[in-house]
């Protein structure tokens, strides 16, 4: 109705997920580096995570959208509660083999065999696992068995897990360590900024021929983003009642009164205020096992309340479970050079696409250029515990001085 009454060609604010109206905030972008990073490698497990609404389906969609389908088969399955031998099932008939009735052998025998047809025809392979939060562990072993498969040394299969962020906790168990090993990169989709919700908001509606009709306030902006914490779905949700409110009292400009009536009206049937997770360092870095616990000791002083948060902000910066971050540096240079050689090598060799490898060439840059800013930083947070350390023990020994010569 409100598209009709604003001259829209479309829906811009539906809930289902389009990458037509693919938005590039800030984590966003940042996901889409990790994704682009991780095609580049042809192996291993790329893992998204965000709230419910944050745009996981869109962002991976987006990435599809820009994928050579004759350089890369993909196939995505909408996981739900299946056991192991299900989601064996599950993939193979993403992949379009009728299996049904066969054996889990003779159901490996068959994903193998079309994996090798693909590689051998120069397609990559790519199984999407979205709401992989619902997958009981015994699923996603079998997801780890099929990234098993190889050709001459070569991955032929790669696996990019979507989930909410409960599903960043499943994969601490104990018995997916050896999964965690093949985690090569992940990313927590945050809420958008605040800054971002007046430019999601005028792109989505640009894409449906909006010429300034109805006109958004800054003030409703705010409204928007105070009532949705900037979850794309939310904002959508708000969004659309906002505009039918607006078409139904034929308002050609919308501020925040009327952001403000449509949350009093949605109160009664859903609910527009979110509870966003906590930003963490954890949620821009590859963190999949817990930091050990510090034993907690008693607060005397205030500088010991400030050195224990200190310690909590480091575990929180520890990223790295199976290598340390200069380990990733080196590996990430040696992989630099190797490109240059490579980039050297395409440019008398036709067959060698140059702009694939620049690409490759700048993500892996962009990660370098992350990971040693992360060094920088935790070494920084370091040199701050230790001062703090040198200095309360020694305002302790000094008060125990004083006291002991007090006493004498």
């Amino acid at each position: 109705m409100y598209d009709q009454f604003y001259g829209l060609q479309g829906r811009p604010f539906q809930l289902t997920p389009d990458p037509h109206f693919y938005f590039e905030s800030a984590t966003h972008r940042k996901a889409l580096s990790y994704l682009g990073y991780g095609l580049a490698q042809g192996e291993g497990f790329i893992v998204i995570t965000g709230d419910i609404g944050a745009g996981k389906t869109t962002l991976v969609g987006h990435l599809m959208n820009t994928i050579d389908p004759s350089r890369l088969t993909a196939v995505k399955i909408v996981s739900t509660q299946v056991e192991g031998d299900d989601m064996l099932r599950l993939a193979a008939q993403s992949f379009g083999l009728a299996v049904d009735g066969m054996p889990k052998a003779q159901i490996l025998r068959q994903i193998e065999g079309y994996l090798h047809v693909q590689a051998r025809a120069g397609r990559r392979s790519l199984l999407i696992v979205d709401e992989a939060q619902n997958l009981p562990i015994s699923a996603i072993e079998e997801l780890r068995m099929l990234s098993n498969f190889q050709l001459g040394g070569q991955s032929l299969l790669q696996i990019f897990l979507l989930g909410q962020p409960e599903f960043r906790d499943l994969l601490k168990s104990p018995e997916l360590e050896q999964l965690r090993q093949r985690v090569i990169a992940t990313h927590h989709l945050d809420p958008m900024m605040r800054r971002e919700v007046e430019p999601y908001i005028l792109h989505r509606l640009s894409l449906v021929g909006w010429k300034g009709d109805p006109q958004f306030t800054p003030e409703a902006f705010a409204a928007i983003y105070a009532a949705t914490g900037g979850v794309p779905r939310r904002i959508n949700v708000l969004v659309s009642r906002v505009l039918l409110l607006g078409a139904l009292d034929q308002l050609s400009v919308i501020d925040a009164e009327v952001v403000y009536a449509v949350v009093a009206d949605m109160g009664a049937d859903a609910d527009v205020t979110p509870e966003p997770m906590a930003h963490s360092v954890l949620d821009e870095a590859e963190e999949l096992v817990e930091a050990p616990e510090v034993a907690p000791a008693p607060i005397v002083s205030d500088e010991v309340a400030a050195l224990r948060a200190e310690v909590e902000a480091l575990r929180a910066a520890r990223t790295e479970p199976a290598i340390s971050l200069l380990d990733e540096i080196a590996a990430l240079q040696a992989e630099i050079e190797t490109l240059r050689a490579e980039n050297d090598f395409a440019r008398a060799a036709p067959s060698v696409d140059p702009e694939a490898l620049k690409d490759c060439f700048t993500l892996i840059e962009e990660r370098l250029s992350t990971l040693e800013f992360r060094v920088t930083e935790q070494d920084t947070a370091l040199r701050r515990v230790l001062t703090l350390l040198v200095e309360w023990v020694e305002r302790e020994e000094r008060m125990g001085d004083a006291q002991h010569s007090a006493a004498a």
